[in-house]
């Protein structure tokens, strides 16, 4: 049996990228969650919104830019 001293190696340059969503994460979390926190639901619901608030932005951005 023949072992193959072969190595790969793999580069992520996806550090700084994933810091800045990690960081906007913090905020929305924390700007959702302080609107919502009257129960453990709107703690819940604070965070699941903080995880999809571009997709809040980009549709007021749209119906502000649409008129609709």
């Amino acid at each position: 049996m023949e072992h193959s001293n072969k190595t790969v190696k793999v580069i992520n340059q996806a550090g700084p990228t994933g810091f800045v969503y990690l960081v906007a994460y913090i905020g929305a979390a924390i700007y959702f969650v302080e609107h919502n926190a009257d129960t453990v639901g709107g703690l819940v619901l604070g965070l699941l919104q903080a995880a999809v608030w571009p997709a809040y932005a980009v549709y007021h951005l749209l119906k502000l830019l649409l008129g609709a």
